[in-house]
């Protein structure tokens, strides 16, 4: 593979540490503390920093296939996420928890699809997470509905789907029913790079511009 692209990235980089070396020495003497958890899909097309322009520092980042949350089962796998979760939590006391699906995402995508999973057995078993949404999408639209239809309604759902896992975990939810911190589910469309929040509400997602303070409050 060719990494010269990447060394010049890094050059480029260097530039930016070099201007901002005050403010960037000071999370590495002072520690971090990121305002949000950010949970987002490993899709390489999506990338949490660039698309809502933040610094570093304001997130603390998981990244896995399909923005996936395991429920709260700690004899059982799944342990990078969960142990992601209880540490932005538990150590750094983030006030604000981001989950975010997007458009096209591959992983809702092989809901549908009838693949082979004899070389990526843990994928076969990660995938089991985001079923319950692919359910729901086919109850709600019926079988004859567009594969379109049905994979854009299986990406929502599974953000929802996600909110109520992260929900069993005893420190979230006594934090959030505490109101001490809030869950967002958003959604990000790859092809406009618009974000559309969750209204626990309404039951629907909206645009985020025009999110108001007391919807931030809410899931």
């Amino acid at each position: 593979m060719n990494l010269e692209k990447y060394a010049e990235g890094n050059k480029l980089f260097r530039q930016y540490f070099k201007k901002n070396k005050e403010s960037l020495l000071h999370l590495v003497k002072t520690g971090q503390a990121p305002k949000a958890l950010f949970i987002g899909c490993a899709d390489s097309r999506v990338i949490p920093n660039l698309i809502v322009q933040s610094n570093p520092g304001d997130l603390f980042v998981i990244r896995n296939v399909g923005n996936f949350v395991p429920p709260f089962k700690p004899d059982e796998d799944f342990h990078a996420t969960a142990s992601g979760i209880e540490y932005a939590v538990c150590a750094l006391n983030v006030k604000e928890i981001i989950i975010c699906g997007h458009s096209h995402c591959g992983a809702c995508q092989s809901l549908f699809e009838n693949i082979d999973y004899t070389r990526m057995p843990h994928t076969k078993k990660w995938l089991e997470l985001g079923e319950s949404a692919k359910k729901s999408a086919i109850l709600a639209l019926g079988t004859n509905a567009s594969r379109a239809d049905l994979l854009r309604l299986t990406e929502k759902l599974s953000i929802t789907k996600q909110i109520e896992n992260i929900l069993t975990y005893p420190e979230v939810k006594e934090r959030f029913e505490a109101g001490n911190l809030h869950i967002h589910g958003w959604y990000y469309d790859i092809e406009t790079g618009n974000i559309d929040y969750y209204n626990a509400d309404s039951y629907e997602f909206l645009p985020l511009n025009d999110l108001t303070e007391d919807d931030s409050k809410n899931l």
